[in-house]
């Protein structure tokens, strides 16, 4: 499984840094962010697996900032704040926090949460938050998440078996981000009588997504969208829109 990547967004540097520090020590791969275009270049750039946001951001609004990341992203975020009353934990639940935590807090119990909303994440399929209320474009197909429906840029529709929907949906949630076979897997979800779709090799997968290719790819022996990464995994290697459906 790969290492979680955690992003650590405060503009307090040296909260932000001591934060990071310590998730580091605990075996997180970590980056810092101080502002929403920070944010968004960190999350265009590279896999990040968990955000913890600060809710005052010196002239930005974390509950702003949450609101749009949840319009189109579907990592799991954390608020970290000094606002610790009813009304303004259930304001960060409302525009799409998994949990909010206040300042100051215990090192220990901030562990504790991260560590339980990445179990849950995995066990949801973090990597596809939004999957079943989602409209996803790319090279003229569409995928009906809401719908469970695949349609081919001639306006036909394809059917995909259960396993490949859901291998394509998590695939479509991160275009251009190698992902590899365990990532996929535990964001798939699948499971087959209560075992994981993949054996020791991998094979499953790998079987399932040339299934898949055979079904979307012009021609399934040199992919153009569902491309393998060579030490890595998989990469869905085209620009990808979506919207509510």
């Amino acid at each position: 499984m790969a290492i979680p990547r955690i992003l650590v967004v405060d503009d307090d540097r040296e909260l932000s840094q001591m934060l990071a520090q310590f998730l580091a020590r605990q075996g997180f791969m970590v980056c810092t962010a101080a502002t929403g275009a920070e944010i968004e270049s960190h999350i265009l750039n590279q896999r990040i697996d968990l955000i913890l946001l600060d809710v005052m951001l010196g002239e930005e609004n974390g509950i702003e900032l949450c609101r749009k990341l949840r319009a189109k992203e579907t990592v799991p975020i954390i608020f970290v704040s000094a606002l610790s009353a009813d009304h303004q934990r259930m304001t960060g639940y409302e525009v799409g926090a998994d949990d909010y935590i206040t300042k100051p807090f215990n090192l220990d119990l901030l562990l504790a949460r991260v560590r339980a909303v990445l179990r849950r994440g995995r066990r949801s399929s973090s990597l596809n938050y939004r999957r079943n209320t989602t409209v996803f474009s790319f090279n003229g197909w569409k995928f009906d998440g809401k719908r469970d429906e695949v349609y081919a840029p001639n306006g036909v529709q394809v059917a995909l078996s259960q396993r490949e929907k859901r291998l394509l949906k998590v695939l479509l949630a991160n275009p251009h981000i190698a992902l590899t076979r365990d990532e996929i897997i535990a964001a798939m979800d699948v499971t087959q009588e209560g075992h994981s779709i993949s054996d020791t090799s991998g094979r499953a997968l790998d079987v399932l997504v040339g299934r898949l290719r055979s079904k979307i790819e012009a021609n399934p022996k040199t992919p153009e969208l569902l491309r393998t990464e060579r030490g890595v995994g998989y990469v869905f290697a085209v620009d990808v829109s979506h919207e509510d459906g």
